[in-house]
């Protein structure tokens, strides 16, 4: 399931539906004007302790924005800047954006794994590889 910010000056938050119903993403529609906060939700119903965020801007792979590993705890990925996280309980995981801006349009969403596959919520979240200039071959 995904959540979807387009930017325009206001914000529209578009969601695709379940995949499979145990991990739940809400709202499934939402608009924001630029500066505005919002929360989103994620929800799990299969007692995982790792719950985590990813955002996937268009041309890119998926982007770690938070994780946890279980309640009470969270930590940073690869790009937590205007975003918030708690983890009050296994079952939630909501993503808090503080203050819209246009450099968060993209595609949102919320994964949960068992503790024991804590590297499947991590896997996906890697960096971009950038091909290496060719150096000139001798003969």
């Amino acid at each position: 399931m995904s959540i979807r910010l387009l930017c325009c000056v206001p914000f529209s938050l578009l969601w695709a539906g379940p995949v499979n119903a145990g991990v739940t993403q809400t709202p499934k529609f939402q608009v924001l004007k630029t500066g505005q906060s919002m929360t989103l939700q994620c929800a799990q119903d299969m007692n995982h302790d790792c719950m985590c965020w990813y955002r996937q801007d268009p041309g890119m792979g998926l982007r770690l924005i938070h994780y946890s590993v279980g309640e009470g705890s969270t930590e940073k990925g690869e790009v937590p800047d205007g975003y918030n996280v708690t983890r009050s309980n296994t079952e939630d995981f909501p993503l808090r954006l503080e203050s819209a801006a246009p450099s968060q349009t993209s595609v949102y969403f919320c994964g949960s794994s068992y503790s024991t596959a804590l590297h499947g919520c991590l896997l996906s979240a890697h960096k971009a590889r950038q091909a290496l200039p060719s150096s000139p071959t001798q003969d």
